[in-house]
């Protein structure tokens, strides 16, 4: 288990930022769209990054957080005319990760973005994101995703899952899916979305079961789906590791509960944090335990507040630059690991 990171940078002076702060693990993507990925392209990246001291976990299929133009749609999640053609591509896309040498890649199923309710004031007057369900539009109409039923969503994944599993498997490259987030009520924004409680996930990695199917598991979103997140989520990542399920951590703190939250820095939260580090080298976790959305400081350039029912202010385009926020939870989840090696000398990579 190592601190990992998926912060989106360009230049090598940046990418060598993240080694001089001990953060050697990282999800990071070439340039361009994914189905354009070659060999090549892929090996280059890989190489560049180890030449700024950078080990290259994951990159990310290209299966968008969420609808916004018809140009954009995947039609995987939507049924679309291109779905086979943008699965085969996927696929050819995992051989070329495996060929290059990369080990994992990340992906969601989601098409209605991560919606919020207007950010609130946190620690020191940060401005954290929130989903509050009484302040949004809870009858807001179906996006260009249009109405899905719990069935149809189960049928699409499948489909999904049983083409692309097999190539994974084959060529030995874990699939990480992030869950839905957060938990929203059945149809809302038309869809009903099925990976958005612990049920639901666990239904998920059963289905087309393989050691290379698996979660890309946020911490703070599955505490988003829970009715008491302090005492139910170790349960939920205990089940998850003793089936070698968890590829990836986002490691995210709440204060609240399903469908009422704030987000928070990972020391202020509902959640016992260090408690989730203990599971995780318990279990024998072995891969990145990342940083995911932080607290928004003062100072920064950010993203206007996300509207009632809009999108996360960090899935927007923006120039946000957190990198202050970025930099503390860094510094927070290496020291938790420098004490945990003391304990599991062969378990926690510094």
């Amino acid at each position: 288990m190592y601190v990992g990171t998926q912060n989106a940078v360009k230049t090598d002076d940046e990418y060598r930022q993240f080694a001089q702060l001990g953060v050697v693990h990282v999800n990071a993507d070439p340039d361009g769209n994914p189905h354009d990925w070659t060999l090549d392209i892929l090996r280059r990246h890989r190489e560049r990054l180890e030449a700024c001291g950078l080990v290259l976990d994951m990159v990310q299929l290209p299966l968008a957080s969420r609808v916004v133009e018809k140009s954009q749609s995947p039609d995987i999640l939507t049924n679309g005319p291109d779905r086979d053609r943008q699965i085969d591509s996927i696929c050819r896309l995992i051989e070329n990760v495996a060929a290059a040498g990369i080990p994992s890649v990340k992906y969601n199923l989601n098409l209605i973005g991560i919606p919020r309710s207007p950010d609130e004031a946190g620690r020191g007057g940060s401005r954290n994101a929130s989903f509050r369900w009484d302040k949004v539009d809870q009858n807001a109409p179906p996006g260009l995703a249009g109405v899905l039923s719990e069935d149809e969503n189960w049928e699409r994944i499948d489909y999904f899952l049983e083409r692309v599993v097999p190539v994974a498997e084959s060529n030995k490259v874990r699939l990480a899916c992030h869950p839905h987030d957060p938990y929203t009520p059945p149809g809302y924004r038309g869809v009903t979305r099925v990976l958005g409680t612990v049920a639901g996930l666990k239904k998920f990695v059963q289905l087309r079961e393989s050691p290379y199917h698996g979660l890309n598991f946020c911490v703070g979103t599955v505490g988003e789906s829970l009715d008491n997140p302090r005492e139910e989520i170790g349960p939920a990542i205990r089940w998850f590791g003793e089936r070698g399920k968890l590829f990836n951590i986002h490691f995210r703190n709440i204060k609240g509960r399903r469908l009422s939250f704030m987000e928070t820095f990972p020391d202020e939260g509902d959640m016992d944090m260090w408690g989730v580090l203990k599971l995780l080298a318990e279990l024998d976790y072995k891969y990145m335990v990342m940083p995911d959305h932080v607290p928004h400081l003062s100072g920064t350039a950010v993203a206007a507040p996300a509207p009632a029912g809009g999108d996360h202010p960090q899935h927007a385009a923006t120039k946000s630059n957190d990198a202050i926020a970025f930099a503390y939870c860094f510094g927070y989840i290496r020291a938790q690991l420098q004490i945990l090696k003391e304990q599991y000398p062969d378990r926690i990579e510094m």
